[in-house]
């Protein structure tokens, strides 16, 4: 069962991120990544992880406490030692990333980035999350720091 949600949460990521990159962004293309990407990856995760953390399936192992924690690393230790728990972990990411990646996407167009610019930072997003979501911070706030020096002169 957890290989067929990560396989199928992965395809669905794989595909909204194809879409989100490659496609025009028109507002249907931008809603059904919103809706059916995002939206259904939270699902996932909300569901599995109440299901997981209330014993219901797939039981995990207790941290110190006697209990399984987001406070102790033993605690988030013993969430992700399941098939269950990683699973879930990894639609977490998924549908984190891509909420960003479509922010990322959504903020560059309404400020005239160019696609080739946005592309290299949506992958990087993908890949490595944070590293694309501070790349794209530090170029957006140099292009506002541009705009507005030219909006003074």
């Amino acid at each position: 069962m957890w290989d067929f949600i990560f396989s199928t949460a992965n395809m669905l990521a794989m595909i909204c991120w194809a879409a989100l990159i490659l496609l025009p962004r028109k507002p249907l293309v931008l809603s059904l990544i919103m809706y059916l990407g995002v939206g259904l990856l939270c699902l996932v995760y909300s569901a599995g992880l109440i299901s997981i953390v209330a014993g219901w399936v797939d039981p995990v192992g207790t941290g110190s406490g006697g209990e399984t924690s987001f406070s102790t690393i033993e605690g988030v230790r013993a969430i992700f030692s399941s098939d269950g728990g990683v699973t879930v972990g990894w639609v977490h990411y998924l549908a984190f990333d891509l909420f960003v990646g479509l922010w990322i996407a959504k903020d560059a167009d309404a400020k005239g980035f160019n696609r080739f610019i946005q592309a290299p930072i949506l992958l990087a997003t993908l890949f490595a999350g944070p590293i694309g979501l501070f790349t794209w911070l530090i170029l957006r706030e140099r292009s506002a720091r541009k705009t507005a020096r030219a909006a003074k002169a």
